[in-house]
């Protein structure tokens, strides 16, 4: 099965930058469609940002011209740079990447994102 692992996270102060990494392993059949999603405490889990295959993005309007998303093919993974970071971007960043066998997502475990005014 396919591995999501996310890494970069950590605790930055508002107006600052981070830059999210998550790699993908495991039995990969074709590159699919990746995003990023996060979850604050008490609150669903919200989507993000989520480029395609074809390198197509999409992003929620929350982050809307903050954030970037992007891939390496190569390499099977997906990146999300968070500029300008503001206390209310403070949740678990999780990547999912859709899996054409279960026909479902696969998640990482996620990574903490803490933003201090």
């Amino acid at each position: 099965q396919v591995q999501l692992v996310e890494s970069g996270g950590g605790l930055v102060q508002a107006g600052g930058s981070l830059r999210l990494s998550c790699a993908a392993s495991g039995t990969i059949f074709g590159i699919n469609d990746m995003g990023w999603y996060r979850q604050a405490p008490g609150k669903q889990r919200d989507f993000v940002a989520r480029i395609t295959r074809g390198y197509s993005t999409n992003y929620a309007d929350s982050v809307k011209g903050r954030f970037t998303i992007s891939r390496d093919n190569a390499k099977n993974t997906v990146y999300l740079q968070m500029n300008s970071l503001k206390p209310e971007d403070t949740a678990v960043y999780y990547c999912n990447l859709w899996s054409p066998t279960s026909l479902s997502y696969d998640w990482g475990q996620g990574t903490q994102v803490t933003v201090s005014s």
